[in-house]
Formats: C-alpha cells, sequence, structure tokens
C-alpha cells in the first residue's frame, strides 16, 4: 500500500485554516495513507478529525527519541487516536553514534517496545546514512539490528540514505525479509555534480529491483517522501504517487 510522508509538505501543515483542503488534496491525488511528521503545534489537535474528514489513515508516526522516552503515554494516546500501528524512531542523537552507542539503542529500543505493546504499536527504526559507518566488520545498522531482537524492533529503511552510504537499497530491503514493514522511497538524482532527492522515477536509482525486494521482504507500506521537494511539494508527491503506481502494476502489485 501506499502512503506518503507528511514531512515532505511540512511547510503545508502549520496552519489549522488550510490543513483540511492540504489533507483533502493528497486523497484527490490518490493516497489512502500518511505518515505523520512535520505536523505544526498549532494543528497537533485538530489533525485527527481532519484526517477522518479526508477519508485518510495514518500508517505510522516520526516521533524523536526524546520525546518518545520523557512523554510515552501521550505519544501512545496520539497514534492511537490516528489509528497508527508503527511508531518510528527518525534517527538517533549524535551520542549513540557508536558502536556502543547503537547497542544501547537496541536495549532501550527493547524496553520502549514493551511498553508499546499494550496499545497495540509496534517500534520502528528509520535510517540515514550515518548508520552506514562501520566499526570493524559491522555498520552501526548491523550493530543496533542484531542487538535488538525482530520482534522488538523493525525497520523503516530509507533509499535514498542508502544509496547515499554507498549501499544497495533492494539487498538491504531483502537482508530484512519480515522485518520491514514500512519503506522510505525517495530517488536520488544528480544536481551540478552533487546527489539531491528527487521524485520516484525522476532519478537514477533501480526501481524495479526496490519494488521487487519490498514485496519480496513483505513490506506493507510504501512510503512516499523527499525531504526537500525542488517543486511544489504536492506536486512532488503527485508525481512520485503516479509514477510509483505505474511500477507497481509492471510488477502486478497493486497500491
Amino acid at each position: 500500500m501506499i502512503a506518503v510522508q507528511l514531512y515532505t509538505i511540512r511547510a503545508l501543515l502549520q496552519d489549522p485554516s488550510s490543513l483540511g483542503g492540504v489533507l483533502g488534496r493528497l486523497r484527490e491525488i490518490g493516497y489512502r495513507s500518511v505518515e505523520v511528521a512535520g505536523l505544526g503545534p498549532a494543528v497537533v489537535d485538530r489533525f485527527g478529525e481532519e484526517l477522518k474528514r479526508a477519508d485518510l489513515i495514518a500508517c505510522a508516526a516520526h516521533v524523536p527519541l526524546e520525546r518518545l522516552t520523557r512523554d510515552l503515554d501521550a505519544v501512545a494516546a496520539e497514534c492511537r487516536e490516528w489509528h497508527c500501528e508503527y511508531v518510528v524512531v527518525p534517527s538517533v542523537p549524535e551520542r549513540y553514534r557508536s558502536e556502543e552507542g547503537y547497542r544501547r539503542f537496541a536495549q532501550e529500543a527493547t524496553e520502549l517496545s514493551r511498553r508499546l505493546k499494550p496499545s497495540g504499536l509496534r517500534l520502528v527504526y528509520h535510517n540515514h546514512a550515518h548508520e552506514l559507518e562501520r566499526f570493524g566488520a559491522q555498520t552501526g545498522l548491523d550493530t543496533m539490528f542484531s542487538a535488538a531482537t525482530a520482534d522488538s524492533l523493525h525497520a523503516e529503511l530509507d533509499t535514498y540514505w542508502l544509496q547515499f552510504g554507498g549501499a544497495s537499497p533492494a539487498a538491504w530491503i531483502r537482508r530484512f525479509k519480515g522485518r520491514a514493514p514500512l519503506v522510505h522511497l525517495k530517488d536520488m538524482a544528480v544536481d551540478r555534480g552533487n546527489p539531491v532527492d528527487a521524485e520516484i522515477g525522476e532519478g537514477n536509482l533501480d526501481w524495479m529491483d526496490i519494488l521487487g525486494a519490498c514485496r519480496d521482504a513483505g513490506t506493507t507500506w510504501l512510503v512516499v517522501e523527499q525531504d526537500n521537494p525542488r517543486r511544489e511539494p504536492l506536486e512532488s508527491v503527485a508525481i512520485s504517487y503516479a509514477n510509483l503506481t505505474k511500477l507497481t502494476a509492471k510488477l502486478g502489485w497493486g497500491g
């Protein structure tokens, strides 16, 4: 199933008076689900109501580790209101970015997962490129996930950041078979010699291989994202949706 990461359109999610119209536009494009991030503080209280009015669901929510640790009950209550199934840690703070730190996070994730379970929520970690730094024979990402049990920590692998870090997105997705319920899809293009994130199908990633890997791995949610769209954000997510639906159709995999 195809979802859109709201961080992509975060600039449009700050004003309560326009929230309903923006969510309605996502539904018109074809999206049926969103991943929550980037909401302005003024719109949080209205988000659940407007989401329902737009006939959308929230598959997951990104929550900083500090807030999850400090205010887990409130996070769980928000996610229940939005009908999320997954709580995603978007990154770990700098102090965790060592072999010992990734192991420490895995231990903390086990406890957070235990506390989220009664609310029907599962804990997920979203990678950037820094987790691909090697500490001896293993990357930080290897260390983190080998130190946490499969039922306590799932992965939201990010195609752009894996490629940026010199790894194969499809290979990593296949390695996480059964443990990658969400995958962030964004393309990588080159602009004057520099890598930039791009709409799906507008860059250089091998999407047939990546999407085939998602299917092989049992991924449930294909989450469209761009950190910094070079077009108007709603135009970008519309391009990605149109291209992604064509690609999944070629694979015989409906979204």
